[in-house]
């Protein structure tokens, strides 16, 4: 049996024994796979739709279009009954012929619901290149039906907003043909993504984790449905999505708040840092060769090597500071003061903090405000983050040592308080770097004196981010994440995924520029430089995706985070010069949208971006060459 529903724009079906949907828009047909049921996970056990004891089904006509409604309810668990109801709705709007897959909650009790895997993924079977899935993870992939490795885990779970998924959608396209998945609500919700070596199929999907042991709200994801479209198009859906919902924001509407924005324009990034601090409690402390957990360069170290660029003509630098205060990277955070003393104190940053600003070059802070360490003075676990089981999560990975996490809810009083400390020791800042925020989940918090949803928290994180801009100051944080498109000026970096792993690594798709073919001209992206191997050129990405080089990137934990080295045989003047082409094509482009990417007659291995002001750059991967028109 099936439930149809038809409207002028298309027709969507329910099958009523597997539960699946089909969709019919533009002449196309889409049905959810045969072998991926629609299924909770409820205390620990995985249950389909079609095991609820009630199911009600109806087709639903209203004043903006047509769709059907199915009532579930009467789970069984371990043959125990599980109060556990709620609805789905599928529907197809009139006007615009998209697709809406609404999950809503009904009744429930705590901690029954541990994941929503709804609605099933896409049909998508056939060993076919013209056959790809694109995941917005990290820059973002392209995975071809037929591609040979197979998807590789994700390091936070597939959770949207995170670097697994800067943006909140997915899509597949077929022979030119394909569909966009936005996530409407996406603060508790996943993609998840099956490929198997050589495919022959890619299944991806959405999943929902419940807000503090409840699933509480609805979750929705609207499908988009197009033809005759590639991942350009697919880019073009999500761009106009969020500036019609207002949440993104252009750099010249930035710049017109914070004037000294142009200084990161054309600008020629170092990343360094003043002291090291390794606690032997730490996963990176080496018990081995003990003097590597310590090492320190003063403030007037770090300007004489500002000053060498600047005799060598370097027109513009942002200096990005890590290891500033006496605690040493990543120690004792929120408590991140006094100025490193044995560096020279305040008055020496300060004096370094003058020689930028009279040289016209930008200078910030590497912080942090969510790593909450266990030997921070003012330390208290009444503070920090509660699962909603009452347990404080830990760890040790850090320089730091010990630590939980600071609950979003208090972060900005930390910001505020510390920052204000910095201005009154006479330090200039153009620029502050809050770590993980843009890169890791959001939190939650089960506290009730600050019980905290992770919506609320990217809310939280965005004005300390606001903050910084009511006083003048850049906003950046690790990576970049849809969440805080209206207030991030620019990051870390917003890599390509492969670029974040050991050259050589298996890769899980081809890396394409869906982040900026998005938001290019709406935050500032610096870009590695490495050579890696003689037929890798990491250059050549950073002038594909027209972003500023990192004059000088000294990353702060080797090994790890795209930090492998690969810039031996390159000479200073070798590398000044390599700058200087990305920061010109940076001067000229970095306010401009990515209007086109392509892989130059289907060659991966040459590609060319296409920017508002007419600006081609064409780049030939295995030559190690690259043209700009």
């Amino acid at each position: 049996m099936r439930v149809e529903s038809l409207s002028e724009k298309g027709q969507i079906w329910l099958d009523e024994t597997g539960h699946r949907i089909s969709i019919q828009a533009g002449g196309e047909v889409w049905s959810q796979d045969q072998d991926a049921e629609p299924a909770l996970l409820l205390r620990g056990q995985k249950v389909r739709f079609a095991d609820a004891g009630e199911v009600h089904h109806e087709a639903v006509r209203n004043g903006i279009g047509v769709g059907i409604r199915s009532l579930y309810r009467g789970f069984r668990v371990n043959n125990e009954p599980v109060r556990l109801a709620f609805e789905t709705y599928v529907w197809m709007e009139e006007s615009t012929g998209d697709v809406y897959f609404e999950w809503i909650p009904l009744e429930e009790e705590d901690g029954t619901v541990e994941r929503v895997l709804w609605p099933a993924p896409m049909e998508f079977t056939s060993a076919r290149r013209d056959w790809y899935t694109l995941i917005p993870r990290a820059q973002g992939l392209l995975v071809p039906n037929d591609w040979p490795e197979p998807f590789a885990p994700m390091h936070f779970g597939g959770m949207f907003l995170t670097a697994d998924s800067y943006m909140p959608w997915f899509s597949q396209i077929r022979e030119g043909s394909g569909y966009i998945a936005i996530a409407l609500t996406p603060w508790n919700g996943c993609v998840s993504v099956e490929h198997p070596a050589g495919g022959p199929y890619t299944r991806v999907s959405a999943e929902w984790e419940p807000s503090l042991g409840r699933m509480e709200y609805r979750r929705v994801l609207r499908y988009s449905f197009r033809t005759a479209c590639d991942y350009n198009d697919m880019c073009k859906l999500y761009r106009s999505y969020v500036f019609e919902n207002g949440l993104a924001a252009t750099l010249k509407e930035k710049a017109a708040r914070l004037p000294s924005l142009e200084k990161l324009v054309g600008a020629q990034f170092v990343h360094t840092g003043i002291k090291t601090h390794v606690n032997p409690l730490s996963s990176f402390y080496d018990p081995e060769s003990p003097q590597k957990n310590d090492a320190l360069a003063t403030f007037s170290r770090r300007q004489k090597e500002m000053e060498w660029f600047h005799e060598a003509g370097v027109e513009k630098i942002y200096l990005h500071l890590d290891g500033w205060a006496q605690p040493g990277y990543d120690n004792q955070h929120p408590d991140y003061l006094p100025a490193c003393q044995e560096a020279g104190g305040w008055e020496g940053m300060k004096a370094l903090s003058d020689a930028m600003n009279a040289w016209g070059y930008g200078f910030g802070i590497h912080d942090q405000y969510r790593d909450f360490y266990r030997d921070a003075p003012s330390f208290s676990e009444d503070y920090a983050c509660r699962l909603a089981d009452g347990t404080i999560p830990s760890h040790a990975r850090w320089a730091g040592g010990p630590q939980t996490y600071l609950c979003g809810a208090q972060a900005q009083y930390y910001v505020r308080r510390n920052f204000q400390k910095i201005w009154k020791n006479g330090v200039h800042l153009d620029g502050a770097y809050l770590d993980v925020f843009t890169c890791n989940e959001g939190d939650e918090c089960a506290n009730p004196r600050h019980r905290m949803t992770r919506r609320e928290c990217y809310e939280y994180r965005r004005k300390c981010f606001d903050f910084l801009i009511a006083h003048g100051v850049l906003p950046s944080s690790e990576e970049v994440s849809d969440w805080s498109m209206q207030s991030l000026v620019f990051c870390h970096y917003a890599p390509y995924l492969f670029q974040m792993a050991r050259p050589g690594s298996p890769q899980s798709g081809i890396g394409v520029p869906l982040q900026n073919l998005v938001y290019h001209d709406c935050v500032i992206e610096p870009w590695m430089m490495e050579k890696p191997d003689p037929k890798e050129d990491y250059m050549l990405y950073a002038l594909l995706n027209g972003g500023a080089p990192y004059l000088m990137r000294d990353g702060a934990y080797p090994d790890t985070d795209g930090s492998f080295g690969g810039c031996e045989g390159v000479t200073p003047e070798e590398n000044l010069a390599r700058c200087k082409v990305v920061s010109d094509l940076h001067r000229r482009v970095a306010l401009q949208e990515l209007v086109r990417h392509e892989f130059v007659g289907g060659n991966a291995r040459v590609q060319r971006s296409v920017f508002a002001d007419g600006t081609e750059v064409t780049v030939w991967l295995e030559e190690g060459r690259y043209e700009i028109r």
